[in-house]
């Protein structure tokens, strides 16, 4: 933790440097650029600097009290408890901020749910869970919007993909990953028998937008003569360009202009379109496969939690908890079953972590 926190404050430290630079604030667009990554770091980064900050003036404090006059060493007595006092509380925020690891202060995520084991009922147990989420984001004042569904006749879904926005949302719904398993008579039952049936769902923090920033460090340029019918140019003057990307592998050519330098211009734009391409690829991969561990098969094996309506009873089976209100969670109150896995998790950080000093 502390060595992620350290990458990013300096990632903020240096867009501080940038956003000063001529050179930078000549490009209106990357301004805009560095302006908006600074200011997704900037809460978390200035808290982290002030903590620092603390644990400077407490070694400070520390050496006062050992060598100081006297004077000195009873004004860091007395200042010692304040400090400590203050860092603890910081430290406390830190661990609220960071929970959910890199991704933690995302604001955007998608969230997928889809109907497991159970047929029909496994559908409209996937729309109620939709509800579910609808009105918690709702109450939490995010923006939720659908991307994609896949309705069944009798008003379920197979599928369902959401678009969540706003402060804190895929730190919150980030524990929604896995199986959800409903114990209930279904609305498709007629002798009134419980039935079991699970739906998924996958919570994938969303990354911002592939920015691409191609160094000429980042590949390599061949000069050759252009080929081809074209005029006193051709096979006369290196004017065509090859660019070969290190990372990607991907290469690109230009021979169009009688300039080499719009040949470059040219070559430059094809090949950030080409890797802007791939890397989006990736990103669609990865999210592919990390949806898939998030919510393994689908069956009634592989759960996070039991909602149980005769009982009117929720489990979540991570950290042993029971609710007797799932008629309230159902409807949207989500906010105590999130608050205790983020408690959860707190405490086992802190264990992880151990003491300040």
């Amino acid at each position: 933790m502390r060595e992620m926190l350290d990458e990013k404050l300096a990632r903020f430290e240096d867009l501080e440097r940038q956003m000063v630079d001529p050179e930078v604030l000549a490009n209106s667009a990357r301004v805009g650029l560095i302006a908006r990554e600074h200011g997704s770091l900037a809460k978390l980064a200035t808290k982290y600097r002030r903590f620092k900050e603390l644990n400077q003036e407490i070694a400070d404090a520390r050496e006062m009290i050992s060598g100081g006059d006297a004077d000195m060493r009873e004004l860091a007595e007395a200042e010692l408890p304040k400090l400590r006092e203050e860092r603890e509380k910081f430290w406390d925020e830190l661990l609220d901020m960071t929970l959910g690891g890199d991704d933690a202060n995302r604001m955007r995520c998608i969230m997928e749910i889809r109907a497991g084991t159970g047929g029909e009922e496994a559908a409209l147990f996937a729309r109620d869970l939709y509800d579910m989420y609808k009105h918690y984001c709702e109450d939490k004042g995010w923006k939720i919007e659908v991307l994609d569904m896949n309705p069944t006749e009798l008003g379920g879904f197979k599928e369902l993909i959401l678009g969540v926005d706003g402060e804190g949302a895929f730190q919150h719904l980030q524990y929604e990953s896995g199986g959800h398993r409903v114990q209930r008579v279904p609305e498709t039952e007629a002798k009134g028998r419980i039935q079991t049936s699970v739906a998924t769902v996958a919570v994938l923090a969303e990354p911002e937008d592939v920015e691409i920033d191609i160094k000429p460090e980042d590949y390599r340029l061949d000069l050759f003569c252009a080929s081809g019918p074209g005029g006193q140019h051709v096979n006369k003057t290196a004017s065509a360009v090859r660019l070969t990307h290190f990372e990607t592998g991907i290469v690109v050519q230009c021979q169009d202009e009688k300039s080499q330098l719009k040949n470059k211009n040219k070559a430059l734009r094809e090949l950030a379109a080409r890797i802007y391409a791939a890397k989006t690829k990736e990103e669609q991969d990865k999210r592919s496969a990390e949806r898939k561990s998030l919510v393994g098969s689908g069956d009634r094996s592989q759960r996070i939690r039991t909602y149980n309506f005769p009982q009117n009873r929720l489990t979540d089976h991570r950290i042993g908890l029971t609710m007797h209100n799932l008629d309230q969670v159902i409807a949207g109150n989500l906010q105590p079953v999130t608050d205790a896995l983020l408690d959860y998790d707190r405490q086992q950080l802190r264990d992880q972590m151990g003491g300040l000093d």
